[in-house]
């Protein structure tokens, strides 16, 4: 009796290659997930690996994105941070016969790229080509470019032309000069073998001139700018470490004590957690590196002991705070008296308004020791106020004359001395009612350099009429 022989197993009768699934899902595993990453250096996506508990880093699965089936590769299995976005579920893990079709259409990437650069040239479009990708299943073929103009670029006859030659959807999408530096590769802009952006930079930060300024660098464009022509994307490494330490050093021209005597900073020494300060004047100036432990901030202190001495706080002004930061409660207990300079500024105030009421007072000819009657306040309630009829302004016309020979009395009197008549002083019999007083001599004083005025004579009644 013969032995029948037992067939070796092959390759191609492994699940990786027939494409069996390898682990099922098993629905009382626990939650897992995956970063999955399309490109060498590219941006992770998290996945829901429940099922696959034997998923490891660097494992190729199948996942569905907005561009159709893909296949990328496991970059983690720790779960993202997070959790409660909605997360497609991997499909399953990559087979050899999808690893094949992978290499294949790698392949005809670079055959393509070339094909579209020379129709690109034929056409004399402004734009450089810089990659073709094809999808996972190869209907799809997307080609990379960039351009320098500003406009949007027309590649529909592109777009028709590669479609006869390749059996694909064609698209079209314009990246950025960043992302073009990112896929070429090369030295960087300092001398570094390989960039930044190729070796490990999977997103690219916003990067603006402020990222210099903060750090004291030069401003030369030649020595801020990489590769692309854009900011260098290491100026946003250490940004925020010069911006915390910063917090903590005084700022520049500020006053301060040192062991050598006061100063004025200079310049921030960041990384020595220092700064350098003019100490001196004149022939005697000199510079000093101060590390911060010895820094003392004498503008500071000098307005804390100011704030202590006037027993307020700045949020509370005019005396009254309450938010008992005052020290003593004794202190709490009796209002603290304004400032010197508080007192005075009222005493400012109260003077000016004297001035203006005496002012006011003399424009309209009122006695020194009548109170100034206030205007009526013109309410648009009460209505527009009544015109005033002749008898009135022939009134005030005869008051106005009066006064001003009240006036030209008082000054005849004061040029003729205590010598002089005392019947001119005194008013004329006909000086009009009781209620327009007199002003007095105290609040108008002789004024010498002016020539007198001759008082106005009254007109005589006439008998014809």
């Amino acid at each position: 009796m013969s032995e029948t022989p037992i067939k070796e197993p092959s390759m191609f009768d492994l699940p990786e290659w027939t494409g069996a699934p390898v682990e099922a899902p098993s629905p009382e595993s626990r939650e897992r997930f995956a970063g999955v990453r399309f490109q060498p250096v590219g941006k992770v996506y998290h996945y829901r690996a429940d099922g696959f508990d034997r998923l490891k880093v660097g494992d190729w699965v199948i996942v569905d994105t907005v561009r159709g089936k893909q296949m990328g590769q496991v970059a983690t299995v720790a779960p993202p941070k997070d959790r409660t976005l909605q997360m497609k579920r991997i499909e399953r893990p990559a087979t050899g016969r999808d690893m094949a079709m992978r290499h294949f259409h790698e392949n005809r990437e670079l055959e393509a790229m070339i094909a579209c650069r020379a129709e690109s040239a034929a056409l004399r479009l402004p734009i450089k080509i810089v990659k073709a990708e094809y999808s996972f299943d190869g209907q799809t073929l997307t080609f990379l470019f960039s351009s320098d103009q500003e406009d949007r670029v027309e590649t529909g006859e592109l777009r028709e032309i590669i479609s006869r030659l390749y059996r694909a959807r064609i698209e079209f999408r314009q990246i950025s000069p960043r992302e073009v530096a990112k896929i070429i590769g090369g030295m960087g802009a300092c001398g570094i073998e390989n960039r930044c952006c190729s070796r490990f930079l999977t997103e690219f930060s916003p990067i603006s001139i402020k990222h210099a300024k903060e750090q004291g660098l030069s401003l030369n464009p030649h020595d801020i700018t990489g590769m692309c022509g854009r900011l260098r994307c290491c100026l946003v490494y250490e940004y925020e470490m010069y911006v915390t330490a910063k917090r903590s050093l005084p700022k520049l021209k500020a006053i301060v004590g040192t062991p050598f005597g006061p100063g004025k900073v200079l310049e921030h020494l960041t990384l020595r957690d220092s700064v350098r300060v003019l100490v001196g004047e004149g022939d005697l100036a000199r510079d000093q590196i101060v590390h911060r432990e010895q820094i003392v901030p004498l503008e500071e202190l000098k307005r804390l002991q100011d704030k202590a001495i006037s027993g307020t706080c700045d949020k509370h002004e005019g005396g009254g705070c309450d938010c008992g930061k005052k020290g003593a409660p004794a202190a709490a207990a009796t209002p603290a008296a304004p400032s010197r300079s508080e007192a005075e500024r009222k005493r400012g105030q109260e003077l000016q308004r004297g001035m203006e009421a005496r002012q006011g007072a003399r424009e309209r000819g009122d006695a020194p020791g009548q109170r100034p009657q206030r205007p009526e306040s013109r309410d648009p309630r009460r209505g527009p106020t009544p015109a005033s009829t002749a008898a009135d302004d022939a009134a005030r016309i005869e008051r106005i004359a009066r006064r001003n020979q009240q006036r030209d009395a008082r000054r005849a009197q004061q040029r003729e001395g205590p010598a002089g008549p005392p019947a001119e002083a005194s008013a004329p019999p006909d000086s009009g009612p009781a209620d327009i007083p007199a002003p007095s001599e105290q609040t108008r004083p002789a004024q010498q350099d002016r020539p007198a005025r001759r008082p106005l004579a009254r007109r005589k009644p006439t008998d014809t009429p």
